[in-house]
Formats: C-alpha cells, sequence, structure tokens
C-alpha cells in the first residue's frame, strides 16, 4: 500500500463565541487557512486533486459546499473541485481520513483535508431550531423509537451518564477541567502554537483559555441539571476556526520537493452506543492500536478532544492512557471546540507536538454525534 504524508498542517487561532472571530464569514476563514497551506508548502496548487473540508452546520453562511466555496475565495484555480462532510465533531478528522485513504490507494496524489466553524454564526442547534420554525416536529423518527424509546439522547446527558458509569465526581472534573486551562496558558506563553497558527482578522493567539479561573470559581457555577456533576466549566466552548492540512504521496512528495512532517500510520472509526454517545473514542483507540501492532505505551503524544471532562478521564481509565501525555498543551475546556474543523486543528497540534518534543507517534481521537469516533495514528518523519 501506498504511503500517505501529511507535507502541511496550519490552523487559525480559535476564537470564542464574542471574540474577534466572531463576524468572520466561514467561507472567509477556510480560505484563510486553504491559501496559507498553499504559500506555506510551496505546492502548486492546481495539481491538488480534491478539497475536503468538514463542517457540521453547512447551513446559512456555512452551505453551498463551503469547501468549494473556500477554495474559490482563496483564489485558487478553478479546476479543483471540493466536498463538504460531516461526521458531526469527528467531520475534518474524518477529511484527513479519506484524503489519505485516497493517496493511501493510488488513486489521488494531493489532497487538502481541512475544517470550518463559527458557532457565533450557526449555533449548534441551528438545524433544530429552523425545522421548529418551518413547523416540523423535530422529535426522533418511528425507527429510532422503536429501538432506542423516547429517552433524552443528548450529549449533556451521555456525559453524565460517563460520570455514573466510571464514577467520575465533580472535584475530579474540575480539577481536569483546570489543568486544561493552565496548560494551553503555558503552550500560548512560550509560544507553542505560534509556527503553527496562522493569525487572522487581527487575531494571533486562541483566546479561549481562562488565566484567572479556579477550582473556588469552578465550583460556584451550577450544574447542567440538578443532582448532575457536570457544568459548563468541564466543558468545550463555543467556538470559531478553521484547519488545513495537505496530504502527498511519495510521488508527489518527489515531484512536487515537499517536506514530509508526519506519515499517516494508522486509520480507524467506530460506533459505539449513541445514549452514552460521548465513549466511541475508547473503543476507537482499541481498534487503532489493534490495527497498528502498537501498544498504548508506544504512543508519545495524545490529542483527546474534550468535549467534556468525563470523556477524556473515562478513556484514559479504559484504554491506560497516561494522562500526563494527553493534551499537553491543554485542550477544548480551553482552547475551544469550533465543530467541524476541530479534527484538523487536533491534527496540526499533534504534528507540531511531535516534532517539538521529538515523539515518533501521536494518536488523536474525538467523540461523535450518534455514538461515533475516529482515531488517528501518526508518525512523525
Amino acid at each position: 500500500m501506498a504511503e500517505a504524508y501529511i507535507v502541511g498542517a496550519v490552523r487559525t487561532p480559535v476564537g470564542t463565541r464574542k471574540g474577534a472571530l466572531a463576524g468572520s464569514h466561514s467561507a472567509d476563514l477556510g480560505a484563510h487557512v486553504l491559501r496559507e497551506l498553499v504559500e506555506r508548502t510551496g505546492v502548486d496548487p492546481a495539481a491538488v486533486e480534491d478539497v475536503i473540508m468538514g463542517c457540521v452546520n453547512a447551513m446559512g453562511p456555512q452551505a453551498g459546499d463551503i469547501a468549494r466555496t473556500a477554495w474559490l475565495s482563496a483564489g485558487l484555480p478553478e479546476s479543483v473541485p471540493g466536498v463538504t462532510i460531516d461526521r458531526q465533531c469527528g467531520s475534518s478528522q474524518q477529511a484527513l481520513h479519506f484524503a489519505a485513504q485516497g493517496v493511501m490507494s493510488g488513486t489521488q496524489d494531493l489532497v487538502v483535508a481541512a475544517g470550518v466553524e463559527n458557532m457565533a454564526m450557526v449555533p449548534i442547534d441551528a438545524n433544530r431550531t429552523m425545522v421548529k420554525e418551518l413547523g416540523a416536529s423535530p422529535t426522533r423518527n418511528k425507527g429510532w423509537q422503536d429501538r432506542y424509546g423516547d429517552q433524552e439522547i443528548s450529549q449533556f446527558r451521555g456525559a453524565q451518564l460517563i460520570c455514573e458509569k466510571w464514577g467520575i465526581k465533580r472535584q475530579e472534573l474540575e480539577e481536569f477541567a483546570l489543568q486544561s486551562h493552565q496548560r494551553a496558558v503555558t503552550a500560548i506563553d512560550e509560544g507553542r502554537f505560534t509556527e503553527q497558527i496562522a493569525p487572522v482578522d487581527g487575531l494571533e493567539v486562541d483566546e479561549g483559555a481562562r488565566r484567572d479561573t479556579s477550582l473556588e470559581k469552578m465550583a460556584g457555577l451550577a450544574p447542567l441539571r440538578e443532582g448532575w456533576d457536570v457544568t459548563a466549566a468541564v466543558a468545550s466552548q463555543i467556538s470559531v476556526g478553521a484547519g488545513a492540512l495537505l496530504v502527498a504521496s511519495e510521488e508527489a512528495v518527489r515531484t512536487h520537493n515537499l517536506t514530509p512532517l508526519a506519515r499517516v500510520h494508522t486509520l480507524t472509526v467506530v460506533g459505539d452506543d449513541p445514549v452514552y454517545m460521548l465513549t466511541g473514542p475508547i473503543p476507537a483507540t482499541q481498534a487503532a492500536l489493534k490495527r497498528s501492532g502498537l501498544s498504548i505505551d508506544d504512543i508519545d503524544a495524545f490529542e483527546i478532544n474534550e468535549a467534556f471532562a468525563p470523556v477524556v478521564l473515562a478513556w484514559a481509565r479504559e484504554t491506560g492512557a497516561s494522562l500526563d501525555k494527553t493534551n499537553i498543551n491543554g485542550g477544548a475546556i480551553a482552547l475551544g471546540h469550533p465543530l467541524g474543523a476541530t479534527g484538523a486543528i487536533l491534527a496540526t497540534k499533534l504534528v507540531y507536538e511531535l516534532r517539538r518534543t521529538g515523539g515518533r507517534y501521536g494518536l488523536q481521537s474525538m467523540c461523535e454525534g450518534g455514538g461515533q469516533a475516529n482515531a488517528t495514528i501518526i508518525e512523525r518523519v
């Protein structure tokens, strides 16, 4: 099988709901990272064979195949097509998988994997809200109800169910959340993200990290529901951002004089319990390790999306992964989670973290709507 190399990776800073990027059009954010990716790699953009972009809420400013719109908005060749995909929060991680699979299959040589989401413009529940406004019912269909009944299906309930199943209490969640902010602040202050970020609209650093938060402040927040352990402090932030990676074959690396940053080593995607919804990274990680022949201890750095603190804590308990190697520059609790962009952003962070530390293997996974998860192992080269 042909090898697939990541030869470029770039992201915007992640903005907050009311921050510097809140008014930025999603297609312009996508265009920004695509243009930057082409400039940084020096590749002939006309040689790119496809642009695969993740976006969860493809409506309003994100409608109309934003992959294509963003590429054209960047002033790049009309001859290059684009496709937008939705695997919920893992959309742009799946974009990376599709790009790598195209190269590994030998049917493509240069593919862009990207993601974008402006949750300030298009809220997470925009699709359901639209359905209600049109007078249609957003309730579950008959087939779903026959299988799962009328029980609540939500990420919030899923997070609490994880707390109950794994015995994770509020204090542990808040300690993890505080560490996420502290690690993010350290990474920002030490300039660990500088090389991977393409400043946009005057923003140069991630906006979400809270320097003044504390366990005392977190303890003062009401739970999302009476009796729950989960609060807003232990959940990912509503965010704005974009990211893009260029995946190349060995032939493309030679032809275009590209410099590989990492090799795409192993790809997996799994389905899991849609009621718990957020537990997918556990079997996805296990499947990736089995397929790769690696052990959990072989992995030098993990990026596990912090949709909620219990997701990562339960994952670590089940897989045996060290939290000392997990999200060591902070995660989505501190840095934000712009839905369709997060997979590309995490992959970019992982590539640069392996380069910074000299680690060999990195593993990325994230929970996704419907009880799914992608897992990706990359190898620094």
